[in-house]
């Protein structure tokens, strides 16, 4: 198992509670218009930052009751997290589910 699919791993068993799954989907939303919005007007992206850590931290300490799974697999967690929210997202883990049967 690669060093990216073990933070996934650990990343997706750190998120188990609906609505934190649901606050993380959102943070990465507002993550990516952070980053299109820097391109607009830089306290947008500022705003989006914080609320990003507001909505994920709030998520593990009021719903989870964990730690963020960045504490033990710093920087890869966020492509970790947005690789999670895309195939929430798109439906790319049905996919590659019916392609490789074996998963």
């Amino acid at each position: 198992m690669s060093y990216f699919q073990e933070a996934k791993a650990h990343f997706i068993a750190s998120h188990q509670h609906p609505i934190n799954q649901a606050l993380h989907h959102l943070t990465n939303a507002l993550a990516i218009a952070a980053v299109i919005l820097l391109f607009i007007d830089w306290r947008f992206t500022l705003v989006c930052l914080v609320l990003t850590q507001v909505f994920a931290l709030g998520g593990h300490a009021v719903f989870e009751k964990n730690e963020p799974a960045f504490v033990k697999y710093p920087g890869i967690t966020i492509l970790a997290s947005l690789s999670w929210s895309f195939d929430h997202w798109f439906g790319f883990r049905r996919f590659f589910r019916r392609s490789n049967p074996q998963t």
